[in-house]
C-alpha cells in the first residue's frame, strides 16, 4: 500500500496531550514506577463534570449526578467524585466499600444492578438508596426493611418492540410493582422510576421516558408519591480526532475483507461483518468509536426533547412542572479522555505471511473492554533520536530509510487470542524495544472490565497524573487526594499557555 495510510487518531484532552510532549514524561513516570501503568487525569474528570452540571443547572436545577463507579476502579477518580459533590452509583459489595472509604455517605450512594439476598442485606444496613432490578428484589427488601423505610428506586425496561433487556421490570408486570410499593409503603420509601439504555437514539430515550411518566401518574393514583425520573447513563464518548479518517479507515478496511489492496486484519477475523460474495454486512464490534458526539450534547438534546403528549414540552420542562429531580448515573462520559495506559515494546517480529507484531508488556484484557475492536492508534513515544546507521536489516525492526510500517500490537499472553489490534496500525516508522506505547482514552471500562492476572501477570498499577504551578505531578492513584472545596471553579484545568519542559515530580507518600 502506498501513503497516504489510512489512520485511526484518537481525541486526546489538551492536559493529556501535554503530558504526553511534555519530554520523557512517560518514559520518566515508566522507570519511577514500573511498566506498564495505568494513568489517571482527576481534573480532565472534573472539567466532563463541569460540562455536565453546566446542561443541567441550566434545563434542570433539580438533578443529581451519580458517577458510576463500575466504568473505573480508580480511587483518585471516585475521591474527586466525593469531594465535587455529587452521589455515586455502585454496583458491588466491593464498590460500596470503596465509596464509603472515599467519603460518601449513605444517602449519596445509589445501587443498580442484579443483588442476591446477602448483598440487599448490606445495603438496607448501609442505608443505600436501592435501585431495585426485578420483583424479588423489590418483595425481598420490604421483607428485610427494619424499623426505617428503605428508599427504592424502579427501574423499568421494555419500552419498544424488540428492546428487550436482563435488567429491570418489564412495562407489562409494573402493576405487580405498583402493588407491592403501595402493599409496603411504611416499610419502602418509593422515590420514582430509572431506567438504562446503552443507546445513542435519541427517540429510544423519548420513549422510555415517556413509558415512565405514565408511570408516575398511575403511581400517584395509588397514593404513592414519586419525585425522581432517573434516566441512567449510557452517554457516549467520543474517541476518534477526524471523523473522515475513521470512514478511510473502515472503507478501506471493508475492501481489504473483500480481498481488495493490503490485509489489514489479522488472520480471519471480520470484524463482526458478515461477507457473502462481493459484498461486506451488518454492524461491526467497533460501530461506537466513531462517534463525534460529546455527551453533554446528547445530554441537552434530550432534555431539549420536546414530548407530544404533554403538548410538545420538553422533557426538562415536564419533569420541572412535575416536581421530579432529574437522576442520571454518568460514567463514561465522566471518564472520557481521562484517562491512558502505557506499556513498553518487548520485541518486533515477522510472522510467516509477512505481518509485523509488535509485542507488549501487557495483554489485550487490560486496554481492552470483553470482546470489542479499540479502533483508536497506539501512540508510539520514541525513547530516543534513531540514527540511520543504527538500523538494520530485519523487515520487522526497519530499514535506514525508515518507511512507514504496518503492525499489529501483540499482547505479553501465551495465547492466539492475545492481540491488542486485530486491526493494522501504520507507524511512520517501526518501534524498539523499550519505547513506550499509549493507548489512549482507557479511563472508561478499558481498563478493568476484562482485566486479569493470567499467567500470573500482575495487572498494570494505576497513576493519578495532574498539572499545577507549571508542572505535571504523579502519585500512586491509592495516595491521591483532590483539592480542598473542590467545586465549579476548582474543575477547570490549569491554563497551559506552553507545552511544560520541567521534568515530571514523582510524588510519593511516606
Amino acid at each position: 500500500m502506498t501513503g497516504p495510510y489510512p489512520a485511526l487518531p484518537a481525541k486526546l484532552h489538551p492536559l493529556v496531550s501535554a503530558f504526553l510532549d511534555t519530554p520523557d514524561a512517560v518514559a520518566q513516570t515508566l522507570t519511577r514506577f514500573g511498566s506498564p501503568a495505568h494513568l489517571v487525569f482527576p481534573q480532565v474528570f472534573a472539567e466532563n463534570l463541569t460540562s455536565l452540571r453546566d446542561v443541567l443547572d441550566r434545563r434542570a436545577p433539580r438533578h443529581r449526578i451519580c458517577y458510576a463507579h463500575k466504568v473505573n476502579q480508580s480511587r483518585a477518580l471516585v475521591r474527586t467524585a466525593e469531594q465535587a459533590g455529587i452521589a455515586i452509583d455502585v454496583a458491588s459489595a466491593h464498590e460500596l466499600a470503596s465509596a464509603a472509604g472515599a467519603g460518601f455517605d449513605p444517602p449519596r450512594i445509589e445501587v443498580t444492578g442484579p443483588k442476591g439476598e446477602a448483598f440487599l442485606r448490606d445495603l438496607i444496613d448501609h442505608g443505600a438508596t436501592i435501585n431495585v432490578d426485578n420483583l424479588w428484589e423489590l418483595r425481598r427488601t420490604a421483607e428485610l426493611a427494619g424499623d426505617s423505610p428503605v428508599p427504592v428506586l424502579l427501574r423499568v425496561a421494555g419500552f419498544g418492540a424488540g428492546q428487550v433487556s436482563r435488567f429491570g421490570v418489564p412495562l407489562a408486570h409494573t402493576r405487580q410493582a405498583l402493588d407491592l410499593l403501595t402493599e409496603h409503603r411504611e416499610r419502602i420509601e418509593f422515590l420514582g422510576f430509572a431506567f438504562h439504555l446503552d443507546s445513542g437514539d435519541l427517540g429510544e430515550r423519548v420513549r422510555a421516558i415517556d413509558a415512565c411518566l405514565v408511570l408516575v401518574e398511575r403511581a400517584y393514583d395509588r397514593g404513592l408519591a414519586p419525585s425522581v425520573l432517573d434516566i441512567g447513563g449510557g452517554f457516549r464518548q467520543v474517541f476518534t480526532a477526524d471523523a473522515a479518517q475513521f470512514d478511510t479507515y473502515v472503507l478501506a478496511l471493508r475492501e481489504s475483507l473483500l480481498g481488495r489492496g493490503e490485509p489489514m486484519s489479522w488472520g480471519s477475523n471480520t470484524f463482526g461483518y458478515h461477507i457473502t460474495g462481493s459484498a461486506v454486512h451488518g454492524t461491526p464490534v467497533f460501530h461506537k468509536y466513531a462517534n463525534t458526539v460529546p455527551a453533554s450534547t446528547m445530554l441537552a438534546d434530550l432534555l431539549d426533547a420536546p414530548l407530544q403528549a404533554h403538548g410538545g414540552r420538553t422533557v426538562a420542562q415536564v419533569a420541572g412542572d412535575n416536581l421530579l429531580e432529574l437522576w442520571l448515573e454518568p460514567g463514561k462520559s465522566l471518564v472520557d479522555h481521562a484517562g491512558v495506559t502505557v506499556a513498553s515494546v518487548e520485541f518486533v517480529k515477522q510472522t510467516s505471511d509477512g505481518s509485523v507484531l509488535v509485542n507488549v508488556d501487557l495483554s489485550r484484557d487490560s486496554v481492552t473492554p470483553a470482546d470489542q475492536e479499540v479502533m483508536v492508534d497506539p501512540i508510539v513515544l520514541p525513547r530516543v533520536v534513531r540514527q540511520a546507521a543504527s538500523a538494520g536489516s530485519d523487515p520487522a525492526q526497519g530499514s535506514t530509510e525508515s518507511e512507514p510500517v504496518g503492525v499489529y500490537f501483540a499482547g505479553q499472553l501465551c495465547l492466539e487470542r492475545d492481540l491488542i489490534t486485530n486491526h493494522k496500525v501504520w507507524l511512520p516508522a517501526p518501534p524498539r524495544p523499550g519505547d513506550p506505547i499509549v493507548f489512549p482514552n482507557t479511563a472508561a471500562y478499558h481498563m478493568d472490565l476484562s482485566a486479569a492476572s493470567a499467567s500470573m501477570h500482575p495487572p498494570p498499577g494505576k497513576l493519578a497524573v495532574t498539572y499545577d504551578a507549571g508542572a505535571f505531578q504523579v502519585i500512586r492513584d491509592a495516595d491521591y487526594e483532590p483539592p480542598a472545596a473542590l467545586d465549579h471553579a476548582h474543575c477547570a484545568i490549569p491554563h497551559l499557555g506552553h507545552r511544560p519542559t520541567r521534568p515530571v515530580r514523582s510524588v510519593e507518600t511516606p
